[in-house]
């Protein structure tokens, strides 16, 4: 595992401390920039939810970021995302919270432009998380939300608040993009790509 582009890089990265955390694969981490990149979006205030390693929200700060939070529950994997900020040289420009997704949500007061939850692919609880998500401060009109899941998995078009605009497989790996849907305008679903 490595940073992809921009200031850091090359760098090298800690891989998962278990089997339990499954890293998003460089290849969609990838496509996943260059699609946000398409659409003139420059993530720049990021939360990274289900952080595992921290690979996401530090290819946001190597690409610009000014401010990534880190949501990761275990012990373990929360020293992964350290010692790979500090490999990387942002460990000033980060917070790790080390708390279940659910309750960080709950609490959540300031709003992000970019946020990214990579769950585990069998959590039940996807569709709920990213529906609750959407009802709290954390997501404001111009947030956009990226979520990673198996192409097994069916999310829905709308989830509370947010309307998906994008999707794109790759083997079996997939990523949704969704934001805020604008008050008064026809909702008009998004592009499904694979590759």
């Amino acid at each position: 595992m490595r940073v992809i582009a921009g200031s850091a890089k090359g760098r090298p990265l800690k891989g998962p401390p278990s089997a339990a955390t499954r890293p998003m694969a460089n290849k969609i981490k990838s496509s996943l920039f260059s699609m946000l990149a398409s659409l003139g979006i420059e993530p720049n205030r990021v939360l990274d939810l289900y952080a595992g390693t921290g690979g996401i929200g530090i290819e946001a700060l190597s690409r610009g970021a000014v401010w990534v939070d880190f949501v990761e529950r275990s012990a373990a994997a929360s020293a992964v995302i350290r010692a790979n900020l500090t490999g990387a040289g942002f460990a000033d420009v980060a917070r790790i919270h080390q708390v279940p997704v659910a309750g960080f949500i709950e609490r959540g007061q300031s709003a992000y432009d970019f946020i990214i939850l990579d769950p585990p692919y069998a959590d039940p609880e996807i569709v709920a998380i990213l529906t609750r998500l959407a009802g709290t401060p954390l997501v404001q009109s111009d947030t956009v939300v990226a979520i990673g899941h198996s192409p097994r998995v069916t999310l829905p078009e709308c989830a509370g608040t947010l309307i998906r605009f994008r999707q794109r497989c790759h083997g079996d790996s997939c990523y949704s993009l969704y934001e805020v849907a604008r008050v008064g305008s026809d909702v008009v679903a998004g592009e499904d790509e694979t590759a």
